[in-house]
């Protein structure tokens, strides 16, 4: 029977995902020669050539893929087995470690750790905010062990390293200058505000998101200014100086005027609109280490996160804060 060394077919997987052993040595601390002996090691071992050239590079052959086919469920058997091991030893109690994006903290995952901490007091959860791709990236190797992001910014549901679970579809208003002669419009459309002033992100998920949902109302949204944080663009767009896209949750989850940015930056002075026709919507994912999600401690905290989720306000004609 072939050595299939555990230490080792980790090395294989990290090289399949980065590309270059140079990646592969500092993503695992290790120096080039050492991935380089390690892998011949288990290509010995196994009996078959796992990489080959190309250029300057190295390739995984098809033997490699096929070894990494059956790596990844011994893989995920092995988190089953530890998920299994925790139940049994701390049943009630652990901790589970979360990263999620910023709106999703106060509008699903406190509402989650509140509820746990009624139902289940001996269960911890540490929260971590991180951005909706970088939230992968610390499941990928460990940090976390849930994961709150975005479906457009996440790996597919066919990837054998993580379980996905769908929380929420989390519509998009709009925000507009309380004068504005759209604010009281009926029906209002996103296409209706195509030639709008715009504010939204310079970069990341945000920007694409915004950008994204005008482009399949039929525009390109001219970006007057930029700005990430909801209460700058809250407050901007009470001033007038433009219109905004903002995230059903974020005004659910404590960061607005009457219900999401703070109060003192509304003054009256924003309308927020649920829109009709073109409604567009982000869609908010749960994500573990495939095999993990048996655990004890991390099945609550995700039932938890659904019960939050489905707790989320209904839409509403017109919003206006008070």
């Amino acid at each position: 029977m072939a050595d299939w060394d555990l230490k080792k077919l980790r090395i294989l997987r990290t090289l399949h995902e980065l590309g270059t052993v140079t990646a592969t040595a500092e993503a695992l601390h290790m120096t080039p020669s050492a991935v380089s002996q390690q892998l011949t090691g288990l290509a010995k071992a196994l009996g078959v050539t796992l990489l080959e050239a190309h250029g300057r590079r190295v390739r995984l052959t098809d033997a490699a893929q096929l070894v990494l086919r059956h790596a990844e469920a011994v893989f995920a058997q092995l988190e089953r087995a530890d998920a299994e091991l925790l139940g049994y030893l701390q049943g009630e109690a652990g901790q589970v470690r979360v990263g999620a994006f910023s709106t999703a903290i106060p509008a699903l995952v406190v509402p989650a750790v509140q509820e746990l901490r009624r139902s289940h007091p001996g269960l911890s959860v540490a929260v971590r905010e991180a951005e909706a791709e970088a939230a992968y990236e610390l499941l990928a190797e460990g940090s976390v062990d849930l994961a709150l992001s975005l479906a457009a910014h996440a790996p597919t549901p066919r990837d054998p390293k993580f379980s996905r679970v769908a929380l929420l579809a989390d519509p998009l208003d709009v925000a507009l200058p309380a004068g504005h002669p759209l604010a009281a419009e009926p029906g209002l459309r996103l296409a209706d505000l195509a030639g709008e002033p715009w504010i939204f992100g310079s970069s990341g998920p945000w920007s694409q998101i915004t950008t994204a949902a005008c482009e399949n109302a039929g525009f390109v949204p001219e970006q007057a200014h930029a700005a990430a944080d909801w209460s700058a663009i809250w407050a901007m767009v009470a001033a007038g100086m433009g219109v905004a896209l903002v995230p059903r949750m974020a005004m659910a989850g404590g960061v607005g005027a009457g219900r999401g940015v703070r109060r003192e930056h509304s003054g009256g002075g924003v309308a927020l609109r649920v829109l009709h026709a073109d409604q567009p919507r982000r869609h908010v994912v749960a994500a573990a280490r495939r095999g993990s999600e048996g655990a004890p401690g991390l099945a609550r905290v995700l039932a938890a996160l659904r019960q939050a989720a489905a707790a989320q306000p209904p839409e509403e004609e017109t919003v206006q804060p008070s």
